[in-house]
């Protein structure tokens, strides 16, 4: 059986390059359904238009391939709600506003 820790934990491990932080930590993933080996991600990007988009959701559908019990992934991108820095964890928003 999947842990949904063990979901969440692949998905740290996919990181935005331009902003070399993870995706949970940026507040990208909005929801994660886990059932009978098959997972569901909905997740977002900084912007509409992103031009990581394709190598994000890519990212995260080989990170969780990678989970034992793993046996499907689907990753479904929304842009509403739209993301903002306020959906970002505090520790995250600091380090990058600290980076100007």
């Amino acid at each position: 059986m999947i842990e949904e820790g063990q979901i969440w934990e692949a998905l740290r491990r996919v990181v935005d390059p331009e902003l070399d932080c993870n995706i949970v930590d940026l507040g990208l993933v909005y929801g994660l359904e886990v059932r009978d080996g098959r997972v569901h991600v909905q997740m977002t990007v900084t912007s509409p238009g992103c031009p990581l988009q394709e190598m994000l959701v890519a990212g995260v559908q080989q990170a969780l391939r990678d989970v034992p019990g793993v046996a499907d992934v689907s990753v479904e991108v929304v842009l509403d709600p739209p993301w903002h820095p306020g959906l970002m964890r505090r520790e995250a928003y600091e380090r990058l506003r600290q980076m100007g």
